[in-house]
């Protein structure tokens, strides 16, 4: 993973400073050597070739001595490239500082790739005390990271094909919607295949569809014939013969998309999986309340292996957007959740906080507590995670895994009333939350 330092470093001696505005085509750079007074300016194709003919002549004009690099990306194919060459100490801008400073001096709205190189070279050399050098994580951790964010694509296009499948069935095949508890599971996939329209599903024979359901693992016979009572007393939704000729491609093309994007899910978890169980990190998280196959190695993405990333567990906090952000201007003062921030880190923490609820005493007992208080279920969630984000920095600084036991005596050591508002007991093979009555 490509991390953004948030610990203060010695600055090296730099030989130059550099800024690149980068694009598709080409890439406008501003550099400025130590020393001297004016900027050169120049464009670099945007090739592997061109750019390491580009750095080789630094190195040779610099003696390899370290240049500091500003550029209007955190990662990317640009970010990707320079990091081959260590004598490039990169500090990446946001995207909407930079339009941010546009937007101050020039108010008429202009913009050049040029004038965004000088912008970005008056950053560098200015305010480089507010920049994040960019640190490279371990190979390890940045190659779990891409495949976590990859699968999590994955499953986004497979959520909005299944969306689109609802609504063209809603359009002449509504009962197909409403037979299937899940429309695009590999039993509805593979009967949309062979019986794409409802007359082709009436016409097949009872025990056909008997052997269809059996062969998908439908087991129940209860389920089966309620199934097959379903298809047989359905009627037509439409007469429309143009619908009824197009609906069925589109919904074969829709399904084959479904299928194709689920094998690839798989192939991705199962390398996530092995990489997961091989990672250094991995003892710390294993145990954590709600933390399972899918979140347990996006936790290990979002701390990474270096110690010194993070100053303390408020910069972590902030940094993924868990943190509120709170405006103030005269008497006016508003508290909001911050947008800018990494959303899919902000989605690791947030989605285990909601699954620690179920798992973990001290956690369910906090939510219930701030969902009677009026507060909305988001917004708990929030709040929850700002905590747990504090206690797992605390056990991935000290590289101590959580334990759920010696965190409960901690509370009850310090009176908090979330140690003693109820248990976790095993009620017919589940676990079941239970308060404690005063």
């Amino acid at each position: 993973m490509t991390t953004l330092e948030t610990v203060t470093k010695p600055e090296p001696e730099w030989a130059a400073f550099i800024a690149i505005d980068w694009a598709d085509q080409k890439h406008d750079w501003k550099l400025l050597a130590a020393g001297a007074k004016r900027p050169e300016g120049g464009e670099l194709k945007n090739t592997p070739e061109a750019l390491e003919d580009w750095v080789a002549g630094l190195q040779t004009r610099f003696s390899g001595r370290p240049i500091a690099v500003c550029l209007e990306q955190s990662r990317g194919a640009l970010v990707y490239r320079l990091m081959k060459y260590p004598q490039l100490i990169l500090y990446p801008v946001n995207t909407t500082t930079l339009k941010g400073l546009r937007a101050a001096f020039s108010p008429s709205g202009a913009k050049s790739d040029p004038a965004d190189s000088s912008l970005l070279l008056d950053v560098l050399l200015h305010h480089r005390h507010r920049l994040h050098r960019l640190e490279p994580d371990t190979p390890a951790t940045r190659s779990l990271q891409m495949l976590v964010e990859e699968r999590r694509t994955l499953v986004d296009e497979k959520t909005a094909c299944s969306n689109r499948l609802t609504a063209c069935l809603k359009t002449y095949f509504p009962q197909m919607v409403v037979m299937m508890d899940d429309i695009d599971s590999e039993l509805s996939c593979a009967m949309l295949l062979r019986w794409p329209t409802l007359e082709e599903l009436r016409r097949a024979h009872p025990g056909t569809l008997r052997k269809f359901f059996q062969q998908h693992n439908c087991r129940s016979q209860e389920r089966i014939q309620k199934y097959i009572d379903a298809i047989y007393q359905a009627k037509p939704a439409v007469n429309d013969v143009a619908l009824l000729r197009t609906s069925p491609l589109i919904v074969r093309g829709i399904v084959k998309m479904i299928e194709t994007l689920r094998e690839q899910i798989a192939i991705f978890e199962e390398q996530i999986a092995k990489q997961t169980a091989a990672h250094d990190e991995v003892a710390l998280f294993s145990n954590l309340p709600g933390a399972g196959e899918a979140l347990l190695p996006r936790l290990i993405v979002a701390f990474g292996t270096n110690r010194d990333r993070w100053q303390n567990a408020d910069a972590l906090a902030s940094f993924s957007g868990i943190a509120p952000v709170t405006e103030m201007s005269g008497k006016s003062k508003w508290v909001h959740f911050r947008w800018a921030c990494p959303k899919f880190i902000k989605q690791t923490f947030h989605e285990f906080a909601t699954h620690s609820i179920r798992s973990s005493v001290w956690a369910k007992a906090f939510y219930d507590q701030q969902i009677e208080k009026g507060k909305r279920h988001h917004t708990v969630i929030r709040s929850l995670a700002f905590k747990w984000i504090r206690i797992l920095f605390r056990c991935w600084k000290n590289h101590t895994p959580y334990d759920e036991a010696i965190y409960l005596r901690a509370l009850e050591k310090h009176n908090s009333p979330l140690a003693t508002m109820g248990r976790w007991e095993t009620v017919g093979g589940f676990q079941k939350f239970s308060k404690k009555i005063a």
